[in-house]
């Protein structure tokens, strides 16, 4: 064998070795050893784990496509609805991983599964109250939303098993979150594989006998299969974090600790929500074919964007891992590391939806008359990528710290006092229509970007205690 050869099958054999070593459920310490590579351990399974994410949301909008533009309509209204169940589960997750990452960080496993039990306390409390709300009030969830009269008779039924479900959505963020604090990324991502998987086979299935509502019995399924695989490798115990019944008795302390980072988690979460809701209220105003068609180029856009927060959730295990182990500026170099591999994953995104939005817009839905407005939705909003790369870095950064009051702050002004005025200036006041929300989008996000950019360098972060 030539030299150049066995160069390469070295090289290849690396690869491959450093892909099982992503994907199995060995535990890393990444706290020490080259930062590239814990990057890359960290965020192979992440990414993977966004990316059926993102199947998961367009495979729901792909088969409901084919029952009529009303249901298209009702699924999008009430995924920006859900947006707040999202919120409370992203917030409540964000805390475990801070809290889970810096005990692993200071090798004090048995603490961590500690937090990881109350964090699951908390969970099922919040839950009850969310799953009965939304139960009730579904129809006029809907109607609030702008929805017309034939979408909320037809959406009704999907909103409310949605809601009545929420304890799988609420238990698969969160547990997630546990696993990705721990450093065990594999695990989470096999559960959402399992999840998502489950959906993509029941959906046609169950829509098929059950139309629109069978798309929310499959979701609820899915979800909840994973949830159990979840469970199973918590309590069996054979890795980092070994929950114990003992651990579920309620500790005031850690959930104080919890619920101070999971509240301002949450609100970051809910100020972007609420903003997406209001969002969608004014597209609203343009009929339901502009609904429809932006609800599909948004699936779009979060398929491709997912993976990208999948990569910055490795920087918010890296950074609270890191500052748990006292290695600050290990922790700062993860952040600048991911932000780079961001970036270029970005720039290729932007290449894909530019060229080829318009085919995958067609594959998804076949309405040509939504198809227009999904197109011109992801032509503004594409171009944007990149500076939403750095930015989700940025703010899994702070989130991993445990600073989750910061990026809060930051999403309330750029949002609420900025976003939304502009969106209604831009689509009403000057007449702009849809494309003034989508010009308000990309305008906003970039600004979230550096903004995020520019607080990450004053450091403030490093001096948060969790």
């Amino acid at each position: 064998m030539s030299a150049p050869s066995s160069q390469k099958g070295k090289s290849f054999s690396a690869i491959a070795s450093l892909l099982r070593q992503a994907l199995s459920s060995n535990h890393q310490d990444y706290t020490t050893g080259s930062i590239r590579r814990a990057v890359v351990l960290l965020s192979v399974p992440m990414i993977l784990e966004m990316c059926m994410e993102s199947v998961f949301a367009l495979v729901d909008i792909f088969f409901v496509s084919r029952i009529s533009k009303e249901a298209v309509a009702a699924v999008g209204l009430t995924e920006s609805v859900l947006a707040i169940v999202y919120s409370v589960a992203m917030g409540l997750g964000m805390a475990a991983t801070a809290m889970v990452a810096r005990r692993i960080g200071e090798k004090n496993e048995t603490e961590a599964s500690h937090s990881a039990a109350q964090a699951i306390l908390i969970c099922l409390g919040l839950t009850v109250v969310i799953s009965l709300a939304g139960a009730a009030f579904a129809p006029h969830l809907l109607k609030v939303m702008g929805a017309s009269d034939a979408t909320v008779h037809v959406g009704t039924p999907f909103t409310r098993i949605i809601f009545s479900g929420s304890i799988v959505i609420m238990m698969l963020f969160l547990i997630n979150g546990v696993f990705r604090g721990a450093g065990n990324a594999s695990t989470a991502m096999w559960a959402l594989w399992i999840a998502n998987g489950c959906n993509i086979i029941l959906c046609p299935l169950l829509i098929h006998f059950y139309g629109l509502p069978g798309a929310a019995m499959a979701t609820t399924i899915g979800r909840g299969i994973g949830v159990c695989y979840q469970l199973y490798h918590l309590i069996k115990r054979t890795g980092v974090i070994r929950i114990i019944w003992k651990q579920f008795q309620p500790e005031g302390i850690i959930i104080r600790g919890l619920l101070k980072i999971a509240w301002t988690g949450a609100a970051q979460f809910l100020i972007g929500s609420g903003s997406w809701i209001v969002m969608a209220m004014i597209i609203a105003r343009f009929g339901d074919t502009v609904i429809a068609g932006y609800q599909v180029a948004i699936r779009i856009i979060i398929f491709f964007l997912l993976p990208a927060w999948g990569m910055s959730n490795a920087a918010a295990t890296l950074v609270g891992q890191n500052l748990g182990a006292g290695r600050v500026d290990r922790a700062e170099q993860s952040v600048r590391t991911a932000s780079t591999f961001n970036v270029i994953f970005s720039l290729l995104v932007t290449l894909i939806l530019l060229f080829l939005g318009g085919y995958i817009v067609s594959f998804i839905n076949p309405d040509p008359s939504i198809g227009i407005v999904s197109v011109r939705a992801l032509q503004i909003i594409a171009p944007g990528y990149v500076f939403y790369g750095i930015g989700m870095v940025m703010t899994n950064a702070f989130n991993g710290a445990g600073d989750t009051r910061t990026p809060t702050i930051v999403n309330f002004f750029c949002f609420w006092t900025f976003q939304i005025p502009l969106a209604w200036l831009l689509a009403i006041g000057l007449g702009f229509g849809p494309k003034g929300v989508f010009f308000a989008i990309v305008i906003t996000e970039t600004t979230i970007s550096i903004v995020s950019f520019l607080l990450f360098r004053r450091g403030g972060w490093k001096r948060v205690k969790v």
